[in-house]
């Protein structure tokens, strides 16, 4: 069984869709294994978004981040990591498939709602930094 990250993004808690999202999840099949709300400090979502260090989105991205709370998922099942990046949509609501949370929840590129980690990055990490090693194997 495998397990992947959900980010529920600044917007989408300020917008009040942390329910709405959490019970797609669920509806949806998938099994919610942790579950925390946090604000991040700048230095912080620079580590989170270590990957994307460097690219010209990044400043604004990690503005974006910590402009607001949090809720950060732990999600498990069967080949999760590819059906969650599915199940969430494209990076641009607009060119998200009609009912993926990207779609329905999401602004702009930036403003999407959600982060859901990449399976060709290092989802351990990712997992970690919200939810420690020892915590990640209840």
């Amino acid at each position: 069984m495998e397990e992947t990250l959900l980010v529920i993004k600044p917007d989408a808690v300020r917008s009040g869709h942390i329910g709405d999202i959490v019970s797609r999840l669920e509806q949806a099949g998938f099994r919610i294994t942790g579950m925390v709300m946090r604000q991040l400090q700048r230095a912080e979502a620079e580590e989170f978004y270590t990957v994307h260090r460097g690219k010209d989105f990044f400043s604004g991205l990690v503005d974006f981040i910590i402009s607001g709370p949090v809720v950060a998922v732990r999600v498990s099942g069967d080949d999760v990591r590819r059906r969650l990046r599915d199940f969430v949509g494209a990076t641009d609501p607009a060119k998200a498939l009609p009912g993926t949370i990207r779609r329905d929840f999401g602004t702009s590129v930036r403003m999407n709602a959600v982060h859901a980690a990449n399976p060709d990055e290092d989802v351990e990490r990712e997992l970690n930094f919200f939810f420690p090693a020892v915590e990640a194997k209840k």
